[in-house]
């Protein structure tokens, strides 16, 4: 059985280039992944304007079937702010692109389980899109358009830290590892990881990091001053973008 850290090193190259918020948000999205009985693997990270053409160019001028409709700088995969994933199976070696596949046996689609887990953390998921549906496709536009990114913009790269963020201690990550040999193992196993994860996320009222920074006057304009602590983070980095200073 694979370890985190086997499935995190297999993804570690394609990491490399990607926004830090970006990037932040994808590591995350392994761990919650493997706790959940699902590793995957990104296969894409950051392109070059060159090989994006290259992928455009397939099944129109170049042998191949249709992957993108995107052009050279046409993709936030150019502007490092996407990432593409696929199921890891157990060997570590053979992905899946199998949409239906259940390899963790609770009863769930485990491509579903990872884009729900993904839109929490603040991804927008190709697999919701309308006319070209990207099922592996996962992205974070921070309200930009590619336009906009090619004409210069920047999108926010600051990632918060807080007291939440610390690692692990020894005896903690030791009894985290104990508990993922036990995945695949026993269905119970994983439904007791996915209720830990669901506790993390519960609602919180803005920690004190946020309040420091933007005062309690912004808490007044906002209608459920609760949320889950990637929801904090990410207004924090919206206030941040529009300039807003702490009144």
């Amino acid at each position: 059985m694979l370890t985190l850290a086997q499935v995190q090193a297999i993804s570690a190259k394609n990491l490399e280039g990607l926004n830090p918020i970006v990037r932040r948000a994808t590591e995350e999205l392994i761990v919650r992944s493997f706790a959940v009985g699902v590793p995957i693997i990104i296969v894409q990270g950051l392109r070059t304007i060159a090989y994006q053409n290259q992928l455009y160019a397939q099944g129109r001028t170049a042998p191949g079937t249709i992957v993108t409709n995107a052009k050279g700088g046409y993709s936030f995969h150019n502007f490092g702010l996407a990432v593409d994933f696929a199921l890891l199976l157990p060997d570590g070696k053979a992905i899946s692109w199998d949409t239906y596949r259940d390899g963790n046996r609770d009863g769930q689609r485990d491509w579903i389980q990872v884009a729900t887990i993904a839109k929490g953390l603040g991804f927008e998921w190709g697999g919701d899109w309308a006319h070209f549906v990207d099922m592996p496709h996962f992205q974070m536009a921070f309200g930009l358009t590619t336009a906009k990114l090619r004409a210069g913009a920047k999108p926010p790269t600051t990632v918060i830290t807080t007291e939440e963020d610390q690692p692990m201690t020894k005896e903690e990550k030791q009894a985290f590892e104990a508990l993922q040999k036990k995945v695949g193992e026993q269905s119970s196993t994983v439904s007791i990881l996915t209720q830990k994860i669901k506790d993390i996320e519960t609602n919180i009222p803005a920690p004190k990091w946020f309040v420091t920074e933007f005062g309690d006057k912004v808490l007044e304009k906002i209608k459920d001053p609760t949320g889950t602590l990637d929801f904090w983070r990410s207004l924090a980095v919206s206030l941040r973008v529009q300039g807003y200073k702490k009144v």
